[in-house]
């Protein structure tokens, strides 16, 4: 199934664009599928990255830290930490070197909660099941290279 047909549309400027708008389109795509996944555990996917990335580091963050590591750079990680907390799924503590900063941890739940969503990673995995492993590395060097011409 080509890009062609699912957006109905037949004809691009050129091989570049379209590979602009299939970029666009496929992570729209994968986004829907990932919130359904997400939706079963009342988070969403930026909720997701800042647990993996506290759980990861092994240590307290402040939410600078936290949004350097984060997929999304544009989101608000504040906001989203605040959200994390009202579900107990992380804790906040004034930082011991610097009273200016808040300290985020992982909570005991959050952890559990991650534990049940990595008990599904093949389903998650399973949306790129038509990759093969070759495949799935040349992609992965592409869109690296996209990302270098900024």
């Amino acid at each position: 199934m080509g890009i062609e047909n699912d957006i109905h549309q037949q004809h691009f400027r050129n091989e570049h664009q379209k590979a602009g708008i299939n970029l666009i389109y496929t992570y729209n795509w994968i986004t829907e599928k990932m919130k359904i996944f997400f939706d079963e555990h009342d988070i969403t996917s930026q909720q997701f990255n800042i647990l993996r990335i506290l759980r990861g580091a092994h240590q307290p963050l402040s939410t600078l830290q936290i949004r350097d590591r984060m997929l999304d750079k544009m989101s608000d990680t504040s906001r989203i930490v605040d959200r994390l907390l009202k579900k107990s799924l992380v804790k906040k503590t004034i930082c011991e070197t610097d009273r200016r900063l808040v300290d985020i941890v992982i909570t005991k739940k959050g952890e559990k909660l991650l534990e049940k969503l990595d008990e599904r990673n093949a389903d998650m995995d399973s949306l790129f099941i038509k990759l093969s492993e070759e495949e799935a590395k040349t992609l992965n060097q592409l869109l690296d290279k996209v990302r270098s011409t900024e």
